[in-house]
């Protein structure tokens, strides 16, 4: 029983998790202190061995015979000898191994000539002159070549490392000569004088160069394709070839690798990403077609990662203009590269988003959206644009969104306006709202155990258990995400968008980012939450006060429609009414003229069907006889297609607020005098006006506008004679602005002429005068003119008396 109580018991696990946490932390220290040392030992080891490989090489043995003297058997004997010497000791005689375990004592052994005569501490006496040891050593001539040793792998035994060396082969006379014989006509080719071409050979010579390139690409390409896993090696050979050293097809051949390459990882990329295998799995055995899979897996990453590699260098050397030392291509060539380089990540972003470095292409891409050229700015918006649309779950644009994000903070939000429109292409329409506690007390999926006991009878339990089995196993087979995830990563994406719209909005307000901003805000108001309704009508009133609204609205075209159409959706649902708004457009109807502000008309005509027409509900008479008598107004002096297109919104007021019609009767309806100059669109009395524009526009040059005026006047009926054709009726006000528009300077349709039909009976000259009064005339232009003094002071006296 002592016995027993002695030895040591194997602790249990419940003892083992009764192990104090300083315990296991220091055991895990031990190990990593045992694991250095042992690095430590093994990295001693190796620098001694290779300090015993330097001090070979750096003291040669040199023979005391003459080595002009050529005696080829005392060499075969010395060959003989030390190849017996480069065997390893198990291959060696007894007595050799002896006398090298003795050497090997020595602490001289392994710098020491064995040939010389010398005592083996010779070297430490400080006594001998350093002449007389020089002297000893045989003199050569430069022309006597040294023997050439070739360093074999130390043996390393009790004693110490021995260093292994072996003399370079003597090659015979005769294959020296043949050697030569053969070398002699490659000389000669070298010698010859470069043959100068002309043009026209040159193109022959680079086509024919360009050509073998293409086949050698097109080979490495279709044997990939066929057999990806087996033939993974070549993509290093194609990959190699974005380093064409020639300067002929340097430019042409790097491009065309650049896009073979992207399309081959399009082509043979998995559909899952890559994750590196741990130490346990490396360790286990596998199967050989595991084994080959694995292979492939691993060389595709590490090609993809340098390829990309490759492209980033192509791009700084772009950005930073440096010349390459090759001078291979040129610095006009670089932009070209750039631009298939930039290309091909932005094919990779929205190709492979599921695969590795997908974020790396983001990083890489995101600063371009900002770049001074357009060809490329447009080239990556275009390709996150892409990658929003296609993106179902949402995981990519999110990784998009943060880098876009921080990238417009860190440029103080001086960024090109395209960047935040991408916004507008997210495939965002719910996202995670608070819950009430109604809603948080669900009914669960499964049943527990606890309630499958109370509820249900063992047969019955029996059944549910697999029918949930099943579930569970259906689910697993779809591969679809749930909808939890998808939710959640909406919401967040959605909540960075916001952190940006709201930043710019209070920090950047004379950015030119705001229109993007607005119109994002349009985009995603029915997901903003309730809570920061007032703190935005706050600054967007903040805004509108300012003259910033007004110089956006004068001079981009899609500045205000964006901000209204938001206001709008989210007032809906506060309840409130945004009179301040209306306010704001109807006093910046009368800023618009025919001159460079006539294509803000196509704003005000989208602005006015999102506040007028959508919310016919909430617009009051009031406001709506306003805004018709005030387009009206703005009909008279503004270019011909703005005018139709406001004549259209005017026939559809008049058709949404039937009670509207009482503007085209003379007669007042109510006290008061209608107020033209006030910019209160309620209080301006617009029911004691009538539409005499309409009488002015009927005679206007242009006929599309002539008809519109007359429809009109007759009240826009639907029917009978005065109704519009068709292809005027059924069409909104902003197309038919674009339809009749005048950028060509040209009128649709055509203006007639005004020549009048009496042209030729119009008299002229004095065939308007009387002959009484002809003959008069002609008699005091007959007559000789006095000349008599002019005094003006008399008529002046008169008239004062």
């Amino acid at each position: 029983m002592k016995a027993r109580r002695n030895k040591k018991q194997v602790p249990s696990f419940r003892k083992l998790l009764k192990t104090s946490k300083v315990k296991l932390e220091n055991k895990l220290k031990n190990k990593q202190f045992k694991q250095q040392s042992t690095l430590k030992k093994y990295r001693k080891e190796q620098r001694k061995l290779r300090q015993a490989v330097k001090d070979a090489v750096s003291k040669k043995p040199v023979p005391l015979e003459d080595p002009k003297e050529k005696r080829p058997g005392k060499r075969v004997e010395r060959e003989e000898e030390e190849e017996e010497e480069a065997l390893p000791l198990d291959m060696m005689d007894e007595d050799d191994l002896q006398l090298m375990k003795d050497l090997g004592q020595r602490a001289s052994f392994l710098t020491r000539d064995i040939s010389s005569s010398e005592p083996v501490h010779v070297k430490k006496r400080k006594h001998e002159s350093v002449i007389d040891k020089y002297e000893k050593i045989p003199r050569t001539l430069q022309t006597v070549p040294e023997k050439e040793l070739i360093h074999l792998l130390p043996i390393k035994d009790k004693s110490g490392i021995i260093p292994q060396t072996r003399e370079k082969p003597v090659i015979d006379s005769n294959q020296d000569e043949e050697d030569q014989e053969e070398m002699e006509p490659e000389e000669e080719t070298i010698e010859k004088p470069i043959k100068e071409l002309t043009l026209e050979e040159h193109l022959i010579e680079r086509k024919r160069k360009l050509q073998e390139r293409k086949m050698h690409i097109a080979a490495l390409a279709s044997a990939i394709l066929s057999d990806p896993e087996s033939n993974i090696k070549k993509l290093k050979e194609l990959r190699s070839m974005l380093m064409e050293q020639d300067p002929d097809v340097a430019v042409t051949v790097r491009k065309l690798v650049i896009v073979s390459l992207m399309e081959l990882f399009k082509d043979i990329t998995p559909s899952y990403k890559i994750r590196p295998l741990t130490e346990a799995e490396k360790s286990t055995k596998i199967r050989k077609e595991t084994q080959k899979l694995r292979e492939f897996e691993e060389g595709l990453v590490s090609q993809y990662k340098f390829y990309l590699e490759n492209l980033e260098q192509m791009i700084k050397d772009w950005k930073q203009r440096k010349l390459k030392k090759s001078n291979v291509v040129s610095l006009k060539a670089y932009k070209g590269l750039a631009e298939v380089a930039v290309k091909s990540l932005c094919e990779l972003l929205v190709a492979l988003p599921h695969f590795n470095f997908h974020n790396n292409i983001i990083v890489l891409i995101v600063p371009l959206m900002n770049d001074v050229s357009k060809l490329i700015s447009e080239m990556c918006c275009e390709a996150v644009k892409k990658l929003f649309k296609q993106d179902k779950l949402g995981q990519a644009s999110l990784g998009v969104i943060k880098v876009i994000s921080g990238y417009v903070k860190g440029r103080n939000y001086e960024v090109r306006p395209e960047m935040l429109k991408t916004f507008l292409c997210l495939r965002i329409k719910e996202i995670e709202v608070k819950k009430d506690t109604e809603d948080i007390n669900k009914p669960k999926k499964f049943m527990t155990f606890k309630e499958k006991r109370k509820t249900l009878s063992r047969m019955q339990r029996k059944w549910k258990k697999a029918e949930e089995k099943l579930e569970r196993e259906l689910r697993e087979a779809e591969a679809s995400e749930s909808t939890e995830k998808k939710l959640k990563l909406h919401t967040e994406t959605l909540n960075i968008v916001f952190v940006t719209y709201f930043r710019i909005l209070k920090k950047a307000q004379r950015s030119p980012l705001l229109p993007a901003v607005l119109e994002g805000l349009a985009k995603f108001a029915h997901l903003i939450n309730v809570e920061f309704f007032d703190d935005l009508l706050v600054v967007l009133h903040s805004l509108i006060e300012s003259v910033i609204l007004t110089i956006l609205f004068l001079s981009l075209k899609s500045s205000l429609c964006p901000d209204y159409s938001f206001l709008t959706k989210f007032c809906d649902v506060l309840n409130i009414d945004p009179m301040k708004f209306y306010t704001h457009l109807y006093k910046t109807l009368f800023k618009l003229h025919a001159g460079a502000t006539n294509e803000g008309v196509e704003t005000v005509l989208q602005c006015l069907d999102v506040m007028l027409t959508k919310r016919r509900k909430q617009v009051s008479q009031q406001r709506a006889l306003a805004f018709i008598k005030r387009l009206c107004t703005l009909a008279l002096h503004v270019l011909p297609n703005s005018s139709i297109g406001i004549l259209a919104t005017n026939r559809i007021l008049m058709h949404t607020f039937p009670k509207t019609d009482l503007l085209l009767d003379n007669e007042s309806q109510g006290s008061g005098v209608f107020l033209p100059e006030l910019d209160e669109p309620e209080y301006c009395n617009a029911q004691n006006t009538a539409l005499w524009e309409l009488h002015a526009l009927r005679r206007h040059y242009h006929p599309i506008v002539q008809k519109f005026a007359i429809h009109l006047i007759t009240g826009a009926p639907s029917e009978g004679s005065e109704a519009l054709k068709p292809e005027l009726s059924r069409r909104s006000a902003a197309e038919l602005f674009e339809a009749y528009s005048m950028a060509a300077m040209t009128f649709n349709p055509p203006v007639e002429s005004s020549n009048s039909k009496r042209k030729d009976k119009v008299l002229q000259g004095d065939s308007f005068l009387n002959e009484e009064l002809n003959q008069l005339i002609k008699r005091h232009c007959s007559q000789v003119a006095t000349q008599l003094p002019l005094d003006f002071t008399k008529c002046l006296e008169k008239s004062l008396r």
